[in-house]
Parts: C-alpha cells; sequence; structure tokens
C-alpha cells in the first residue's frame, strides 16, 4: 500500500509562559516564572513546519487550545465575570490558576497515538487521544483533542477516532511520545513499539525514585486492544527508571525512530538489551541500530540537549535526515554523536538544527511539536483540507502571529485584563483561517 507520513505540529497559543507545572520535567522546572516570548515561540514552530515542508514531507497544524481556560475555574467553584475568575483563582488557587494558562498543548506528541490502517484489522485508521491524566494542566488537553481529531478525522469510513482512556492513574497514557513504529515503507505492516514507565502492580507504582513514571502498560495494552492490532505486531518495553530520575519523562527523550532506523541511548530501557533482541526478532524487515553509549554521551547531557528528541524523517528521494535542537550543535558530546551518525554508513544522510529554544525552555524538543499521522492518499483527502500548510497557509500564519502575540510574558502579566481578549480574538481568527468552524468554548457562549 502506498503511503505517506504528515506531520501534524501544534502551533503555540498567545499565552506562551513558563509555569513550572511538570514535575520531572527539568526544563520546565529550571524556567519556571521566567519571562516568555510568545511571538518567538510560535514564529519558531512555524518555520520548523516550513523546513519540513520545503523538505518535500507533508505538514498539517493543529490548532492551540482555549487558554486561559475559564471553564476549568468555572468547574472548581470561581463565579463571576471572567477576569473576576481569574484574579479570584490567582488569589485562592495560583497553582491552578497557572493550570488554567499552561501552554502545553502545543507538543502535539502528547495529543494522541496513532496506527496506520494497513495496521488495523478493520482497515481504518486508528487515533486514541490520551488521557494525560498524571498533570492537571494536562488534563485539560484529552477532550479538546479528542473533538478536534475527530473533526480532521471526520470521515468513519477512513477513520476511527476513540475516546480517551478511562481517567485513572492504571490507565495514565501520554500519546505518542512513548510510541514508535517499523516498517519497511509507511504503507507497509510494522511492528509498534509501546513504552511504559509503570504498571499497576508494581510496588513502587508512580514514583521510581523522585520522579513520576508516567505511561502505564494497561494504557499501551489497551491501546493496542483498540487499534485492534496483531499481538506478533505489538511489543512492550519498560523504561529504565534510572532514565527516568535523570528527566528522561516520556521515551522520546531518549530514542527515536523511523521506519527500519532506531537511534537510542543505552541506557533507555530496563533492559535495553533484551529490548533490542525482542525488536530483531519480531521485526518483519531488517532494522538499523544506532546506539549512543553512555560513555559517549550521559544521561543528563541528552536530557539537557533533547538530542533524541529530534525528529528523524524519511526525505523524498529515501535517505533519512534528523531535524535537530540549536541545543545539541552547541554540546560537544551531543554534536559529536550526530556528527559519527551522519559519517557512518546508515540511512541518515542530513543533518538540520532549527532553533525551537522557546519549546525547549519549556520542556519540549521538535519532536514534541508534531504528531505523526501515515496516511494513504485516499485518507489526506478524506481529512479536514484547512490545516494542511502550503506556502499560503504558512504566509497567513505568519501574519496572524505578528498581529495577535506579545513578545513578552510574564506570569504577572497573566493577569492583564487585555491578555483574555487578546487570546480569545486570535483564536476566533485562527479557527476561521483553517476553517475549523466554532471549536472553543467561548466561541459557542
Amino acid at each position: 500500500m502506498k503511503a505517506f507520513e504528515v506531520n501534524f505540529d501544534g502551533i503555540v497559543g498567545p499565552t506562551h509562559n513558563y509555569g513550572g507545572l511538570a514535575k520531572g520535567d527539568l526544563a520546565s522546572e529550571k524556567h519556571a516564572f521566567q519571562a516568555s516570548n510568545p511571538k518567538e515561540a510560535a514564529l519558531q514552530g512555524l518555520k520548523k513546519m516550513y523546513l519540513l515542508m520545503k523538505l518535500g514531507i507533508p505538514q498539517a497544524v493543529l490548532p492551540p487550545h482555549e487558554r486561559p481556560f475559564i471553564p476549568l475555574l468555572k468547574n472548581l467553584g470561581f463565579v463571576g465575570k471572567e477576569f473576576e475568575i481569574l484574579e479570584r483563582a490567582h488569589r485562592d488557587c495560583p497553582t491552578i490558576f497557572r493550570a488554567a494558562y499552561s501552554s502545553s498543548s502545543m507538543w502535539a506528541a502528547n495529543a494522541a497515538t496513532v496506527s496506520p490502517s494497513i495496521e488495523a484489522q478493520d482497515g481504518r485508521l486508528q487515533i486514541t487521544p490520551a488521557n494525560l491524566v498524571n498533570n492537571l494542566h494536562r488534563s485539560l488537553e484529552a477532550e479538546i483533542n479528542y473533538q478536534i481529531l475527530k473533526l480532521i478525522f471526520s470521515d468513519k469510513k477512513h477513520f476511527h477516532v476513540h475516546k480517551p482512556l478511562f481517567k485513572d492513574s492504571d490507565l495514565a497514557d501520554e500519546g505518542a511520545a512513548n510510541h514508535n513504529r517499523f516498517c519497511s515503507s509507511y504503507g507497509a505492516p510494522g511492528l509498534q513499539l509501546f513504552v511504559y514507565g509503570r504498571n499497576s502492580q508494581d510496588k513502587e507504582n508512580y514514583l521510581s525514585h523522585h520522579l513520576p513514571r508516567r505511561q502505564t502498560l494497561e494504557a499501551s495494552q489497551a491501546i493496542a486492544r483498540l487499534h485492534q492490532l496483531k499481538p506478533n505486531a505489538v511489543l512492550f518495553a519498560k523504561q529504565n527508571p534510572k532514565a527516568i530520575d535523570e528527566g528522561v519523562f516520556h521515551n522520546d527523550v531518549i530514542s527515536v525512530s523511523n521506519q527500519t532506523v532506531f537511534f537510542y541511548h543505552e541506557e533507555a530501557f530496563e533492559d535495553t538489551n533484551t529490548t533490542i533482541t525482542k525488536l530483531q526478532k519480531r521485526s518483519a524487515c531488517p532494522l538499523t541500530f544506532l546506539k549512543v553509549a553512555s560513555a559517549e554521551l550521559s544521561l543528563k547531557e541528552a536530557v539537557r540537549t533533547y538530542l533524541f528528541n529530534s525528529q528523524l524523517i524519511t526525505l523524498p528521494e529515501g535517505s533519512m535526515a534528523l531535524i535537530a535542537p540549536f541545543e545539541s550543535r552547541e554540546n560537544n558530546a551531543a554534536h559529536q554523536v550526530l556528527l559519527r551518525i551522519i559519517e557512518e554508513p546508515n540511512p541518515i544522510q542530513f543533518l538540520h538544527f532549527i532553533d525551537c529554544r522557546q519549546s525547549m525552555q519549556n520542556g519540549g524538543g521538535p519532536a514534541c511539536l508534531r504528531l505523526r499521522v501515515v496516511l494513504t492518499e485516499a485518507e489526506r483527502l478524506a481529512c479536514h483540507q484547512g490545516i494542511f500548510l502550503d506556502e499560503i497557509l504558512y504566509q497567513n500564519l505568519v501574519r496572524w502571529v505578528e498581529a495577535h502575540f506579545r513578545d513578552r510574558l510574564t506570569q504577572g502579566d497573566l493577569l492583564d485584563p487585555s491578555l483574555l481578549q487578546e487570546s480569545y480574538t486570535a483564536l476566533d481568527e485562527l479557527s476561521r483561517l483553517l476553517h475549523l468552524g466554532s471549536i472553543y468554548s467561548f466561541q459557542k457562549v
């Protein structure tokens, strides 16, 4: 079956800020309460999308979520006009106030887990939005991700968008950040690797030692069942608890795959050698394993540089390229790893460094910003068309950002009465620009 991979990137929203809400995300904690630059953040994300588009990779966009999210605060008993609600929440529950302003929905890798139609027994593309129950600010994203994905993939002949898993800590699901797929080509049946941090029977359960194990085995197993995947085409592997405690809160911080290539750190899994052996045996096609040893790059450096959170893509002519963050070029050890990979005989022949510092400082590299979706041409045509990036849409989005986004935002600015209206105005215009209709709660009042 002929198919191609589309990158669905999250657009950074106008209230992008550093709330420091995610325990275990060391970059988020380090930059908590610092001033952010929403305009720069959004333009950096768009520039990355544009690069992919120019490289010949199909590119689509996902809209930012409604922030501040007033329905959360109303649900928790805050009353009055919108700004009064914000003031009261800031005074009485500052952490919940920051959650209502969270900008983490820009990391589309956490939006869902996707399985191509070639691997589902009913022949439809399978999508399960992540429930993201580990953090309040992220759990707010599950329902609107479900609604947006249902809108984009509305044709039930081609797509099955499942509801997020039941919201329980034993079913904690963090989306595609803990999911890899191996295949000879995007349209060929492959092997899906689900990575988890804990299961419900773990005595240590939620914490490895002091940082959260987010993804559960039970959630990964449920998604494999929902997506109607054959048991011999699925592999489950446990994250290395040591890596989690070094800041590897998602597996995409320590490994990345594309088609036949797996680029990983030797401490990625609880038993890395066994995991690699199983992948070799279970894969229907020969795989290329690119291991990085701890002596070459420590876990701390891997987390600090987000080397493995690079995007690994297949170019139209068949070779592969890494889209890496600037931080991995500025760190000598990480840069040497990349130079070695490019020089060795393997499918990765090109390297592009991008600036996504605004995202990096909040805890997400290039790969965090995108959700990978394998589509046939018929499936692409069955999608909502307004979200596919071309030259015109790119220029329109750049103008939209420049017209509506601030270039500096502090935590104190979140109490600026005009920021709420600025955000609503921007999102209302974007939903029309993407032809998505009324997707936000404030549009339905």
